[in-house]
């Protein structure tokens, strides 16, 4: 496989360069805490990131609409 370089970036890095972007019209939903194995175990936290390019209103619309897809997908 061939590598790009963004292997070498922490996921801090990665979101806050696309929250920086102008282009950028969408919501990033992350793991509060880094995910480093094969077992989901417990509770876990997220972080939603969006930026200036939606408001808390639409984030919230876009998240909705994924979450209705995903229960129509796991419905099917």
């Amino acid at each position: 496989m061939e590598t790009s370089g963004l292997e070498l970036y922490t996921n801090d890095e990665l979101i806050n360069e696309l929250m920086r972007r102008q282009t950028f019209l969408g919501v990033v939903v992350r793991s509060e805490q880094d995910y480093k194995n094969q077992q989901w175990g417990g509770e876990r936290v997220f972080k939603v990131h969006f930026n200036e390019n939606l408001e808390p209103g639409q984030a919230y619309r876009l998240l909705d609409i994924v979450a209705a897809r995903l229960d129509a997908a796991a419905d099917d």
